[in-house]
């Protein structure tokens, strides 16, 4: 029994699960294994964020609650689906315009996505003021790591580290600021999933499945801030009042 063990350890070649690190200025090409696990993490949880935005529409009460729901449920059905779609392309081994148009999409939209994920906090809760600044650097961020994709794809990686990491810190200095802190939990866990997500992002070519663990991430943290949403933002001023009512 102990040699079948050493048998079968042996056999298995992590080596084999990766393909070599990306040289400065290049893409990382993920082997058949590794860009399956890519396109199946994100695929699953398209149909969910359509249920997901459904479902934030429909407890919406205010004009404000529909928009900035619907502003973040968007986003969120786009950055898998744009994701899954890449992945999909990438995996059917086609290059040129439609891959390399995908890809940009799919880095872009995380900008769109960690910006929208802030914005229904940033216009429905009280920060004082803050939220205001706030709003501005966050989508700014956005725009810039955007046009960053378009311009400069692929080159001076550390710069789009550093617009992820500026976008997802930023809008914790309004936390300081919040008059109901219910919720700021859930947000700041979520966050920092974002942000140690980022460290397998940076990766590939170094752990195997490096990018499909950061959609793990990405997964996990949207998790947390779709629950915070749905739980102190959202359908909240009804419930408050109806139990008001019963006092």
């Amino acid at each position: 029994m102990t040699s079948l063990r050493r048998q079968l350890s042996s056999s298995i070649d992590l080596s084999k699960l990766k393909n070599q690190r990306a040289k400065a200025g290049e893409q990382y090409i993920p082997t058949d294994v590794e860009q399956i696990a890519n396109v199946i993490t994100h695929a699953l949880w398209i149909v969910p964020s359509l249920v997901g935005l459904f479902w934030m529409q429909t407890k919406s009460q205010s004009q404000a609650e529909i928009i900035t729901t619907f502003v973040y449920g968007v986003s969120l059905i786009c950055l898998f689906t744009v994701s899954t779609i890449f992945h999909t392309v990438s995996f059917t081994k086609r290059s040129g315009v439609l891959k390399n148009f995908f890809h940009i999409g799919d880095r872009a939209v995380i900008y769109i996505f960690i910006a929208s994920s802030y914005t229904p906090w940033l216009m429905l809760k009280d920060f004082g003021g803050a939220e205001i600044t706030s709003m501005w650097i966050v989508w700014t961020m956005a725009v810039l790591g955007i046009l960053y994709q378009y311009i400069f794809h692929e080159q001076y990686k550390w710069l789009e580290t550093l617009f992820y990491l500026i976008i997802g810190v930023c809008p914790a200095w309004c936390v300081m600021h919040m008059a109901d802190p219910s919720g700021v939990f859930e947000l700041a866990v979520g966050g920092m999933t974002y942000i140690a997500g980022v460290i397998f992002f940076k990766c590939d070519g170094i752990i195997p499945f490096a990018h499909a663990i950061w959609h793990c991430f990405v997964m996990t943290g949207a998790t947390f801030h779709f629950y915070a949403i749905n739980t102190y933002l959202i359908g909240v001023k009804q419930v408050e009042s109806s139990q008001g009512m019963h006092v």
